[in-house]
């Protein structure tokens, strides 16, 4: 499916004569000059200068088609080109770009084709070097791979060639301007009233909980959501590859990675951060996304006294997180037996909440399972509520429900005691009625 976005397909013709334009301000105009400007400044003067060019160069358009023109060059100075119609749009979640001509969006869980397109594979890789360079990056064929982002903190990776075949190929994750509260996954119909209690109870009574998703299932927006619920004079350190938490406390320290230099010196990873943590009386430690080693570390934190703390993982099922977790610390050279770590595991982590992105685009959290303790070799876990897929309305939209699993006494009763959360924890259990997908108990209309 393709869509229109602001930008119209243009033709050949179109392209050569941006490029001469484009040439003739490039020799026409003192860059220099043109940074010390504002950048409203900036964008009118380049308009002044190109519409002098295409008079001098009797290039025959429309005014349309001019305003066009002229609005391409100001964001191919100032901005990032073509994307920038992309960039302003607030429905769109995600801009991946395959290669100059090739770019698609996904809106509403969907992905969908869009007629933008640069003017070759060298626009292109001269945006990507612009958006990478302002956080003290680069990319080139000596170092073809690189995560950034954008000023607004959006989170971009960058693959060029020779590694990508036809074209340097460019990923963003659009970083959302309001940030999201729990009470708006209610609307959104991602989780139910009586969820989002037990989630505000299970962030607020410090459990150290796992967040657990696939790729675009919504992790780090949970994430950021449950973090609504730390009290506001506790002392957050955050510790992330590309900085995208958006914390609503005062007291927060952002730590990030930091890539080898040219000479493979320098490199800053996950671990060294959360190791570091330790030492900066953190009283709760978040990791946006555990992908190696730094496994052992987040759960040492979790079990030396730093409760509350928070991380995410890609695994499909909280079964799968807790096999992720070992497989890390496994590969990351502690030769611990088996049991041992999954000792650890149980002794650290409280909760697993499994978010999921279903096949007609929409993000459940479709799991809050507690980790119960041990039997025999194995993690025993208990689900608090589950989400069940029921059937697909005729929209092809799927129709499922969230419900209680009954459990009225959670493991995590006495935190709830401790910071007298307990009624409220007991009133959203007790509401154990199986609730449809628009959060009204079975049996009721649906509106």
């Amino acid at each position: 499916m393709s869509i229109q976005t602001p930008q119209r397909r243009h033709s050949e013709e179109y392209y050569d004569v941006k490029t001469t334009v484009f040439n003739a301000l490039i020799d026409t105009i003192d860059l220099t000059q043109l940074a010390k400007l504002d950048a409203a400044a900036a964008r009118e003067e380049i308009r002044d200068i190109v519409s002098e060019i295409i008079q001098v160069k009797n290039v025959v358009m429309s005014i349309a088609e001019q305003e066009e023109l002229l609005e391409d060059i100001c964001n191919d100075v100032l901005g990032y080109g073509p994307l920038e119609p992309l960039l302003a749009r607030d429905d769109i979640a995600d801009i991946m770009v395959n290669g100059a001509d090739t770019t698609y969006i996904e809106v509403g869980g969907k992905v969908q084709k869009t007629n933008v397109r640069f003017s070759d594979n060298t626009q292109l890789m001269n945006i990507c070097q612009r958006i990478v360079s302002q956080v003290g990056r680069r990319v080139d064929e000596s170092s073809p791979i690189c995560d950034a982002r954008l000023p607004d903190g959006s989170r971009v990776n960058v693959i060029a060639p020779p590694l990508s075949i036809d074209g340097p190929a460019l990923t963003i994750r659009k970083f959302k301007k309001d940030r999201l509260r729990l009470e708006q996954l209610v609307k959104f119909n991602s989780i139910t009233p009586q969820a989002k209690t037990i989630l505000e109870i299970i962030g607020r009574v410090r459990c150290n909980v796992l967040i657990s998703g696939g790729t675009g299932s919504g992790k780090t927006t949970l994430l950021n959501c449950l973090t609504g619920s730390i009290d506001h004079d506790e002392r957050v350190i955050t510790c992330e590859d590309s900085a995208e938490l958006q914390l609503q406390q005062p007291h927060v320290v952002r730590l990030e990675t930091r890539p080898p230099n040219l000479e493979g010196e320098g490199e800053i990873t996950m671990r060294d951060l959360v190791k570091n943590c330790l030492r900066m009386r953190p009283e709760r430690i978040i990791v946006g996304e555990v992908r190696g080693p730094e496994a052992f570390d987040l759960l040492q934190a979790m079990n030396t006294g730093h409760d509350g703390s928070m991380g995410t993982l890609h695994a499909n099922s909280p079964r799968e997180a807790i096999s992720r977790l070992e497989s890390m610390i496994m590969m990351g050279g502690f030769a611990l037996p088996v049991k041992t770590i999954r000792e650890m595991i149980v002794g650290s982590i409280d909760v697993i909440i499994q978010a999921s992105r279903l096949r007609d685009g929409s993000r459940k959290v479709t799991h809050v399972t507690e980790v119960v303790g041990m039997e025999d070799e194995v993690v025993t876990l208990q689900n608090l509520i589950v989400y069940d897929i029921i059937g697909e309305d005729p929209n092809g939209k799927l129709v499922g429900r969230h419900r209680s699993t009954g459990i009225a006494r959670p493991r995590f009763w006495d935190r709830a005691l401790y910071y007298k959360e307990e009624s409220r924890l007991a009133d959203a259990l007790a509401a154990s009625e199986v609730l449809d997908a628009h959060g009204n108990p079975m049996g009721e209309s649906n509106g």
